[in-house]
């Protein structure tokens, strides 16, 4: 599905900017069919595309806010648009992968750029959760989701790349780099107006770095266990100092998971005495409603933004403010607290 700005939501999101000072606030990007045609397929690309790039092209999103990549339909429209494109830029580690299919399938001579693959060359690597660790099922794990997450260099056969690099906001800072290379490339004449809002991106992603372990920190020590709809926080939980205590599915949102990963699950929630699990913004609820029920814990109000950011009416709009969103959700939830950072003009 192609990006749309509707006068509706371009006058909002113009409102907002001009009232508050937001952290990745764009203006949305008029068109022009003299702007080089680019296709970003994934929420993070498009809001970091659009925020280096903003209307010195023309930007079409594929996924929405609201979609799940794991599981994504390509449109008809999906395939013009990467075959029309003058530069496509997707995540790659197969992260979208029947996005990536029709990418790689495309002949024509644009360039088409695995950005998160080129920003961050050695992975975490997990497996998928949808089996049995052999353990009983009353013993609780001992070890910790994250810890599980190895690099590249130490892969065996049943370990996949994690896709999900943008969670730590130096990979951010990586992805942003990346993708201003590429349109410098696409567009000298603007080269330095992206390296200017690039370094602009990169001066808020140093603050959110330095700021979320700060509010971390508020977070009861033995009470740090990050419990998710789907393995997708172990960039995060490395960083900043989390336990990633365990996940319904594994790295995609298409893995179901076993009975005994479930009762495994239930196990370990108890056993962690964790006060809350996260919802997705992009999952059903309904499993890891059951499954917090089962273990009597409850769910957390503010659900995560996982996939990247939420869109204009959300209290995520841009990448930045998703970092933001997600840190404070999971400090409150956990039982610390969260002082939002004061951008610095």
């Amino acid at each position: 599905m192609m990006m749309k700005i509707t006068l509706g939501s371009a006058k909002a999101l113009s409102l907002i900017c001009a009232t508050a000072l937001l952290w990745g606030c764009q203006q949305p990007a008029s068109r022009d069919r003299n702007q080089p045609k680019v296709v970003a397929t994934t929420a993070v690309l498009c809001d970091l595309a659009q925020q280096i790039g903003s209307d010195s092209i023309d930007l079409t999103c594929l996924l929405q806010p609201d979609q799940d990549p794991h599981v994504y339909t390509p449109t008809p429209e999906d395939r013009r648009a990467v075959e029309e494109a003058q530069l496509v830029l997707y995540g790659g580690y197969d992260y979208e992968p029947s996005l990536i299919r029709i990418v790689q399938a495309t002949q024509s001579a644009a360039p088409k750029l695995a950005v998160y693959e080129a920003a961050v060359p050695t992975p975490l690597l997990g497996g998928a959760h949808d089996h049995d660790h052999g353990e009983k099922a009353g013993d609780d794990h001992g070890h910790d989701h994250a810890e599980e997450k190895t690099a590249a260099a130490t892969a065996d056969a049943d370990q996949t790349p994690d896709p999900h690099v943008w969670h730590d906001a130096r990979n951010g800072i990586a992805i942003a780099q990346v993708v201003t290379q590429a349109l410098s490339e696409l567009q000298p004449a603007e080269a330095s107006t992206y390296q200017q809002r690039e370094q602009a991106i990169v001066a808020e992603l140093q603050q959110i770095q330095a700021w979320i372990p700060q509010q971390i920190a508020t977070i009861p020590a033995n009470q740090r266990r990050l419990i998710t709809t789907h393995d997708s926080f172990g960039y995060y939980a490395r960083a900043y100092g989390l336990t990633e205590s365990g996940a319904i599915a594994g790295l995609s949102t298409q893995e179901q998971p076993t009975p005994t990963r479930l009762t495994e699950l239930v196990n370990s929630l108890r056993a962690a005495q964790v006060p809350t699990v996260f919802r997705e913004t992009t999952s059903n609820p309904q499993l890891i409603g059951t499954v917090a029920q089962e273990a009597g814990v409850q769910v957390s109000a503010q659900p995560l933004y996982v996939e990247g950011p939420g869109g204009a009416d959300s209290p995520a709009p841009s990448y930045q403010q998703m970092l933001i969103h997600n840190t404070c959700a999971i400090a409150t939830g956990l039982g610390g607290r969260c002082q939002p950072p004061q951008r610095q003009s």
